[in-house]
């Protein structure tokens, strides 16, 4: 599937996501900045990424001190290519599977630990 299907889709997954959680995480959720991503496009600007990513939060969480430079914005990156090639193009899963991450990379966003998203059900 084109990235640009991929992208529309899980465009409209994060929004109505968003939409779905409380009132407050919805407003914090609001300071971190979503992006839409090939990992195939960025494993050679960045061979620190483990190329099997689906998602990854970068940045100062919710909890930490406010940020004084540009590397420190919070920003949730979703690897859709990743996303769309583990869900072996199931279009069900790739939904379902763009939510979850997403929700686990808001869950880091918001000060959560592995341990902790995973005990939500987000791993």
């Amino acid at each position: 599937m084109r990235f640009q299907r991929l992208q529309d889709i899980a465009t409209s997954v994060v929004k109505s996501t968003l939409l779905s959680l409380p009132p407050e995480i919805r407003r914090e959720a609001t300071d971190c900045r979503i992006e839409f991503c090939e990992m195939d496009a960025l494993i050679d600007i960045d061979e620190d990424l483990d190329p099997d990513l689906l998602g990854l939060f970068e940045g100062n969480a919710r909890c930490d001190p406010l940020p004084e430079a540009p590397d420190e914005m919070p920003r949730i990156r979703l690897f859709l290519d990743n996303l769309w090639d583990d869900c072996n193009g199931e279009l069900a899963t790739y939904r379902s599977e763009v939510r979850i991450t997403f929700l686990h990379e808001l869950g880091h966003y918001l000060g959560l630990d592995e341990d902790q998203v995973a005990a939500l059900g987000l791993a």
